[in-house]
């Protein structure tokens, strides 16, 4: 927790879980108090992870909810335990998955909710932890270290990191191989566009609010599929340049402007949280992965 948290804080944290743990309060609602008293959103994510809530509480109360398993799992990146966040549904046999790319923050419980909820619509999710390379989103002792730590990662390194996610998911038992697709948010966004740069295999990804790779569109096999928020003018100035070298390299790409929407406008714990947008954005997402 950060260090500014007192212990009166300390006490509101713990009767606001308890309330949460018997079920008299929603998640929301628990993310929501624990803003509150840390004073931002990602110290109230960074909370969550630093204390194992999110890992262990969180995901155990939400997963029943959904009717999803969930875990804890490493997979290896060269000489690096990459720690990842894996969802899948109850029903046997195979089925399509997704690689969740977090923002950054590092993985949070923002990103463990949308892997449940890409699980509890059939795919096997999973949510790497791209700080691994640090010492892991729990270990991060600030917002500022996390946003740091974030900042240093070499580029080649993530993207080995996803690699070798994909390469994990194609091995796992309950996964269908050849549709196996990427979804990034923000930091991850970018990310999620780049890994369709780098894997030809991948099925499809798809972009929230993230800028667009400066190259390589020519190696892309899988269909695009971006999201952007009308008032984020940096981000958003990109999607015409985007669909122009896309169509010059000859690949599809499909993107949706949302009106009197913010950057994140996805994250339904985040203060730029628009409802209409987020839920045609996911219905479209579920749309273009199924197809």
């Amino acid at each position: 927790m950060p260090e500014s948290v007192g212990t009166d804080a300390n006490l509101g944290i713990q009767e606001t879980v308890d309330r949460y743990r018997k079920g008299i309060i929603t998640r929301r609602d628990l993310l929501r108090s624990l803003i509150a008293v840390t004073g931002s959103y990602t110290a109230a994510h960074l909370f969550l992870e630093t204390s194992g809530l999110a890992a262990t509480l969180i995901s155990q109360v939400e997963s029943a909810a959904a009717k999803v398993t969930a875990e804890t799992i490493r997979y290896p990146s060269g000489d690096i335990q990459i720690e990842g966040y894996l969802v899948k549904p109850k029903s046997s046999g195979k089925h399509p998955a997704v690689i969740v790319i977090h923002e950054n923050r590092g993985l949070n419980e923002h990103i463990r909710d949308v892997a449940r909820r890409f699980a509890a619509e059939g795919f096997v999710a999973l949510g790497p932890d791209l700080l691994s390379r640090a010492g892991g989103t729990a270990k991060m002792k600030s917002e500022r270290e996390a946003t740091e730590a974030i900042g240093r990662l070499p580029l080649t390194g993530v993207l080995d990191d996803l690699k070798a996610g994909f390469e994990y998911m194609s091995k796992h038992p309950d996964v269908e191989p050849q549709r196996i697709s990427s979804v990034g948010f923000c930091w991850g966004g970018w990310r999620s566009f780049m890994v369709a740069t780098t894997v030809p295999q991948l099925h499809r990804a798809v972009v929230f609010y993230g800028s667009s790779p400066p190259a390589g569109y020519e190696n892309i096999q899988a269909p695009v599929l971006a999201h952007y928020a009308q008032w984020d003018y940096q981000i958003t100035g990109n999607s015409l340049w985007t669909s122009d070298r896309m169509k010059q390299a000859g690949k599809k790409f499909t993107y949706y402007v949302y009106p009197e929407s913010e950057h994140a406008f996805f994250n339904d714990t985040g203060p730029r949280h628009n409802p209409s947008a987020a839920k045609l954005a996911w219905t479209r997402t579920l749309e273009f992965l199924r197809s």
